[in-house]
């Protein structure tokens, strides 16, 4: 194996035409400049140097090395301070996927405070719901997740493999259009899910739906389903021209302005985690470190 340090010996020699003169420029002894010259002639198998009294020029096999070392050590170079940068957050990139209400309210504040910290650092953002998310960053699509499970329906050895970074729970409210029995009788109260039983239904994302269907049927009904959609600020929007009731994420709610909605908490409380997930090896990469951070940091306000 040829070694870079045995190149820039050779590089060294051959311009200066001398081992001792190699020596001086490299700052090493005239024997070390020898014995290094000895290694790089035995790991490619042929005579590099010509050696006749005090002069010494370069084979065949020794020009065509030289020739080579220049490009082979400059892109070392490169590489060494490439990696540096990476490592020093001067650079890096990281590509988050993310659910759409986190998109809307953890993701902007956090890579907001990102490129203010570590201006060098790019982040790409693509959305996905879970589980599909989690498969992109399994699969090697993206570096960092942001995804949801909800308290009591998560799969033993769900994540188990990934590094998981909590951070916060998310509540169910539910949406009532502003004049609906309920919005007027408690503005500020609690209400149990049975209580909107005969309501029409408009329903969220698929994995939002099921646990919609699954709180319903805990509480001893099925809903009536007359809308789905997977964009909150329609779902909002249909709740408000009072086409039906909704049980949402609080931070999908927060994403949008519930015009002509209201929002009424439920009891018993229904909660989801909201979490950052990441492989174990791109845990320890200097810019993805610093995304989850953010992340966290964003939650916590």
């Amino acid at each position: 194996m040829i070694e870079a340090r045995h190149l820039r010996v050779l590089r060294a020699v051959a311009a200066t035409g001398s081992f001792s003169a190699a020596g001086r420029e490299l700052g090493c002894t005239q024997p070390a400049v020898s014995q290094q010259m000895k290694a790089l002639e035995a790991s490619v198998g042929t005579p590099l140097l010509i050696r006749s009294g005090r002069e010494m020029r370069l084979t065949q096999a020794g020009e065509a090395l030289v020739r080579h070392a220049a490009g082979i050590l400059a892109g070392l170079t490169a590489a060494e301070e490439e990696v540096a940068a990476i490592a020093g957050l001067r650079a890096g990139r990281v590509r988050l996927v993310s659910f759409p209400s986190g998109s809307s309210t953890l993701v902007p504040t956090a890579l907001a405070a990102l490129r203010a910290a570590h201006p060098g650092t790019r982040v790409s953002l693509e959305e996905a719901e879970p589980p599909q998310s989690v498969e992109l960053l399994r699969e090697g699509d993206c570096d960092v997740a942001l995804a949801f499970r909800y308290e009591g329906a998560a799969l033993e050895g769900e994540w188990e493999d990934l590094v998981v970074r909590p951070l916060l729970t998310d509540r169910l409210v539910a949406l009532v259009p502003e004049r609906h029995r309920l919005a007027r009788t408690v503005p500020s109260g609690s209400i149990a899910i049975g209580e909107l039983a005969a309501e029409p239904w408009i329903a969220g994302c698929p994995r939002c739906r099921s646990q919609l269907i699954e709180v319903c049927e805990s509480a001893g009904f099925t809903p009536r389903i007359d809308f789905a959609t997977d964009d909150y600020p329609a779902v909002v929007g249909l709740v408000g021209a009072g086409l039906g009731v909704a049980v949402l994420p609080q931070l999908a709610v927060e994403s949008v302005r519930p015009r002509g909605a209201r929002m009424v908490t439920l009891e018993p409380a229904v909660r989801r985690e909201i979490v950052a997930l990441t492989l174990p090896d791109l845990a320890q990469v200097p810019a993805v470190a610093a995304t989850l951070e953010q992340l966290a940091r964003a939650a916590a306000r």
